[in-house]
C-alpha cells in the first residue's frame, strides 16, 4: 500500500503535489518523493519521511514545472532506505520519472528478463523499479523519436502481457506528458479528476484516492478502469486506452481498501467508504444478537479503537441500542500501528499512540471495535491497557473475518505465522489476545456492505480471509515472501538505512 499522484497543470504543480501527497499520507509515512519537469529537465526530490520533513521550503523553490507527480511510500520488503523511495527514474528513453502503488509476484522472473534478455540495470530491490525498467523497455522498442499516444499504450499492453501482480502506476514522460493505468484486475485504486482554471484553461489529476481530488479542488471524472490507460499530454490533451481486452478482465478491487487502508471520505470504485464502514457496523452487531442473545445484559459500552472503526462501532452501537462511548484519546502525531515497520515498533507505538480513559472503563463490561486484527499485537496491547483502566469484561469486535493468509498485493501482511488467526481457532485467538469474548464479521456480510455501494462489483481480492489469489502463485512464491517479510529479516534489512548524507 502506497500512495500516488500526478498533475498535468497549467501553472507550477509543486504545491498541488505537496498538499495532495499530505492527503494521501495515511497510505505511507516510509518515505515521500515528487518529481516535476520544467524546460525539458527532470527535477526530483526524495526521502525517508513524513511528506512534511521531506519537502522544505528550498526543496518546493526547486521543484518547478507544470507537470509533475508524487509518492509516499509503504515498504513490504526491501531496504528502506531512500534509494528505495519513489519516484524512479530512467534516461531511455526519453527520461521517465515513476512510482507505483503495489507489488509484482512475478518480480524474480522480470528481474532475469530485464539483465539477460533487455540489458536493463535494477539500482534497488523495489518492485516499482522493475515495472519501471519494463515500461521502458517497452516503449523503447517501439522505435520510434516522436511518441505518439498509441506507441504509449502498446507499451503499457505488453506490460500487461510481462507483469503479473497489482499495480496502479503513474509516470512523467520528459518532454511529453503523463501516463496512468492500473492492472487488470483493478485490485489497487486509481482515480482520474480534471479542473477548469480561473483563466478557462484544464488541469488533470490522477490519484490513488478521490480525496486527493476533492482537497485539491478537482472535480471527480472517473475511475481508472482496469486494464486503461490514461495519457495526458504537457499540452492537456487526455487519450485513454483500453489495454487488456475487456472480456478477460475479472475486476476484483481490494477488499482491504475498504474495511483498513483508504479514508472514510474517499470512494473507490464508485462505493463510499464511510458508508460501507456504516454497514459494516450494521452486519456485524446483527451477527452479535444472533449468537449472543442476552448480549444486553453483559455489555455497558461500545468503545472504537480510534479511529477507522469509529463509523462502524457507532453503527454497531445504535443497532445494539448500548451506549457508545470514546473511551481512548490518541496521540495524532503517532504513525499507523500497522504500517511500522517491525513488531517491536508497532508494540512499542500502541502506548504512545492511544490512552485509556479510565472514568469510561472503570467497572464496565465493554465491546472493543477494531476494523480487524491481523498479528494481535495492537489488539493484546488495547485489551491490556482497558483491563488496567479497570474494566470487568472485554468483549472484541472486528469487522473483518479472520486474516489467515498473507497479502501479496502490496499490504504488508506477514507470513502466514505472523497472523495470529492463521492456523488458529477463533477461541485460540481470543485466548491469546486477553479478551473474554470475540466477534468475527462473517465474509458474506464485509462483501455485501461494499457491492451495496456500488452492484457492478461482483468479485473482490479477499485472498487474506480466503486465500484465493486471482492472480495464481507460482510454487514455492510464499516460502519466499516469508523470508522476505517475517520479522526477522525487517530487523537486519533496518540496520541498512542510509544515513542523511544521502540527498536528491
Amino acid at each position: 500500500m502506497c500512495g500516488i499522484i500526478g498533475i498535468v497543470g497549467q501553472s507550477p504543480v509543486n504545491q498541488q503535489l505537496f498538499d495532495g501527497l499530505t492527503v494521501i499520507q495515511h497510505r505511507g509515512q516510509d518515505a515521500a518523493g515528487m518529481a516535476t519537469e520544467t524546460e525539458g529537465r527532470l527535477i526530483l526530490r526524495k526521502h525517508n519521511g513524513l511528506v512534511r520533513e521531506v519537502f522544505r521550503t528550498r526543496h518546493m523553490r526547486n521543484l518547478k514545472g507544470n507537470v509533475g507527480i508524487g509518492h509516499v511510500r509503504y515498504p513490504t520488503a526491501g531496504t528502506p532506505s531512500p534509494a528505495e523511495s519513489q519516484p524512479f527514474y530512467v534516461n531511455s528513453p526519453f527520461g521517465i520519472a515513476f512510482a507505483h502503488n503495489g507489488n509484482l509476484i512475478n518480480a524474480e522472473k522480470l528481474k532475469t528478463q530485464l539483465f539477460f534478455q533487455d540489458q536493463r540495470h535494477l539500482n534497488t530491490e523495489s518492485d516499482s523499479e522493475i515495472l519501471l525498467n519494463v515500461f521502458a523497455q517497452e516503449l523503447s522498442n517501439r522505435k520510434t523519436v516522436t511518441l505518439s499516444p498509441q506507441d504509449i499504450f502498446d507499451a503499457v499492453c505488453k506490460v500487461y502481457d510481462r507483469c503479473t501482480g497489482a499495480y496502479a502506476a503513474v509516470a512523467m514522460i520528459i518532454g511529453h506528458g503523463l501516463v496512468a493505468f492500473r492492472d487488470i484486475h483493478g485490485i489497487r485504486p486509481l482515480v482520474f479528476g480534471g479542473k477548469e482554471t480561473e483563466a478557462g484553461e484544464v488541469e488533470y489529476c490522477v490519484a490513488s484516492e478521490s480525496v486527493a481530488l476533492d482537497a485539491l479542488g478537482f472535480e471527480f471524472i472517473r475511475n481508472v478502469a482496469p486494464g486503461e490507460a490514461i495519457y495526458i499530454t504537457n499540452d492537456g490533451d487526455v487519450h485513454s486506452y483500453q489495454c487488456y481486452d475487456p472480456s478477460a478482465i475479472l475486476h476484483t478491487p481490494c477488499i482491504f481498501e475498504y474495511v483498513y487502508l483508504a479514508r472514510p471520505d474517499s470512494r473507490i470504485d464508485g462505493v463510499y467508504v464511510h458508508k460501507a464502514r456504516v454497514r459494516m457496523g450494521k452486519y456485524l452487531a446483527e451477527n452479535i444478537k444472533k449468537n449472543w442473545p442476552d448480549y444486553k445484559k453483559n455489555i455497558d459500552i461500545v468503545v472504537p479503537v480510534p479511529s477507522t472503526s469509529r463509523s462502524i462501532a457507532l453503527r454497531m452501537a445504535r443497532k445494539l441500542k448500548i451506549e457508545y462511548r470514546d473511551g481512548f484519546v490518541k496521540n495524532r502525531y503517532i504513525g499507523r500501528t500497522f504500517i511500522m515497520p517491525d513488531q517491536a515498533a508497532r508494540k512499542k507505538s500502541v502506548r504512545a499512540k492511544l490512552n485509556a480513559l479510565d472514568v469510561e472503563f472503570k467497572d464496565k463490561n465493554v465491546l472493543l471495535v477494531d476494523d480487524s486484527i491481523v498479528r494481535g499485537t495492537t489488539s493484546k496491547e488495547i485489551i491490556d491497557m482497558v483491563r488496567a483502566a479497570g474494566a470487568k469484561n472485554i468483549y472484541f469486535a472486528s469487522a473483518a473475518p479472520p486474516i489467515r493468509y498473507p497479502n501479496v498485493y502490496g499490504i504488508d501482511m506477514p507470513a502466514a505465522e505472523e497472523l495470529i488467526a492463521h492456523g488458529r481457532t477463533e477461541e485460540e485467538v481470543c485466548q491469546l489476545i486477553g479478551a473474554d469474548r470475540i466477534f468475527y464479521q462473517e465474509m458474506d456480510d464485509l462483501v455485501r456492505s461494499i457491492r451495496k455501494g456500488n452492484s457492478d462489483l461482483t468479485h473482490f481480492d479477499c485472498s487474506v480471509f480466503n486465500g484465493h489469489y486471482i492472480t495464481g502463485i507460482e510454487d514455492g512464491y510464499f516460502d519466499e515472501l516469508a523470508k522476505q517479510r517475517n520479522n526477522a529479516a525487517k530487523a537486519t534489512r533496518s540496520n541498512l538505512i542510509l544515513d542523511d548524507e544521502y540527498e536528491i
